[in-house]
């Protein structure tokens, strides 16, 4: 496995830029960029153009993760050759939020098989249940494979997110990879760094991932109350106060809900993952330590021990509201992970607004929010290199 990464801050591809990518003959190109480049259909077609022989699969980003670190406004890419791996791409519209389970079952029947060891799945990162798309994949390829990615980011934004590939962006596809073979090893890690405060809110009425009463009381009304001033500036301002899905019994769930959006008139909440009626919701916040520090256990989880054959890879998909906490100390979740998984590994990745990702191998694939979610990716030498 040889992995090639090329950081342009000005988010223009040219040919010449593009050779040191090139020369590795990747079947896989990986693109997180800023809006600008999604727009920009030169830039779209010279990639095209560059890898006619090359899945192409990425997104839009609240903020582009490379082994350099962080930034904005930018587009990195990370070309990736398989030794021993295959891959496969699939895409899919997405009608509506409703549609999101239906069209996580249509990607999978595209790379369901056998030998299938992973998936990489983007999505766009408004209009989109989360929870949904990743049941619906599930339903085809069961709970036991390892379903990683992320919802796509605009800076927080909330209007309007791209994917792509090899075809072109969209801001309304789904699009993903399958990567089949036994030499492929991978290693997972998920953690948030979050605290909870305040009472603990019952559901009371909800509608998958769109939540109307919590204690009987109009959810938006309760929320900010809590949120005081800065109430105004929702639904941006509640990256920074998410909630911690609690069970029946108030017991920590481990996961954490962002708010998408917000709904006046009906006093609801958008959330980017379901939540069940009956259960309780926390709010949280965060101090950038404890962020930091969350990263730096997600390494340590996704770390592969084995010995592996060339490059490896660590795929970053870390919470927009992670970014606006840290503010101008963000670059320190991602040294920390740098540090952590050694200088051998090409980090690679994005700020969204959902993350997709396995708690530890072996564990069900969920939607999760707030958290640093990271996968790493290596071959293991072939039997006759």
């Amino acid at each position: 496995m040889r992995i090639r990464q090329l950081c342009l801050p000005d988010s223009r591809p040219t040919t010449e830029r593009l050779l040191p990518l090139r020369a590795i003959d990747p079947q896989l190109l990986l693109v997180f960029g800023s809006l600008a480049f999604f727009a920009d259909d030169q830039a779209l077609a010279t990639l095209q153009a560059a890898f006619p022989d090359s899945l192409l699969l990425g997104c839009s980003t609240a903020g582009e993760i490379s082994s350099h670190g962080v930034d904005d406004h930018s587009t990195v890419l990370t070309a990736i050759h398989f030794a021993h791996t295959r891959v496969q791409p699939a895409a899919t519209p997405l009608h509506d939020m409703a549609d999101s389970g239906a069209a996580g079952a249509r990607l999978a029947r595209q790379l369901a098989a056998d030998d299938l060891q992973m998936v990489l799945v983007l999505g766009q990162g408004v209009a989109i249940n989360g929870s949904a798309l990743l049941q619906g994949i599930s339903s085809v390829l069961g709970t036991g494979l390892p379903v990683v990615g992320g919802l796509a980011g605009d800076n927080a934004a909330f209007s309007r997110t791209y994917t792509l590939n090899e075809h072109g962006s969209s801001d309304r596809q789904l699009v993903a990879v399958g990567l089949y073979g036994k030499q492929l090893r991978l290693g997972h890690g998920s953690y948030g760094g979050w605290t909870t405060f305040g009472p603990a809110r019952q559901v009371t009425r909800c509608q998958e991932n769109v939540l109307y009463e919590l204690d009987g009381a109009p959810a938006l009304e309760v929320y900010k109350r809590y949120l005081g001033e800065y109430a105004a500036d929702l639904p941006g301002s509640g990256l920074l106060f998410p909630f911690s899905m609690l069970g029946e019994h108030q017991q920590d769930a481990g996961v954490i809900r962002t708010i998408l959006g917000v709904d006046e008139a009906s006093g609801s909440l958008t959330l980017a993952g379901e939540v069940q009626t009956g259960c309780y919701l926390k709010l949280m916040h965060a101090s950038t330590d404890n962020l930091v520090h969350g990263a730096e256990q997600a390494a340590s989880a996704a770390s592969l021990a084995q010995p592996v054959d060339g490059d490896s890879l660590a795929l970053l998909v870390s919470c927009v509201g992670r970014k606006l906490v840290m503010g101008d100390r963000v670059d320190e979740e991602i040294e920390a992970v740098a540090d952590e998984l050694g200088s051998h590994t090409v980090l690679a990745g994005f700020y969204s607004n959902g993350e997709i990702s396995p708690f530890a191998p072996g564990q069900p694939c969920r939607l999760h929010n707030q958290t640093m979610t990271i996968t790493t990716l290596a071959e293991m030498a072939g039997p006759h290199d």
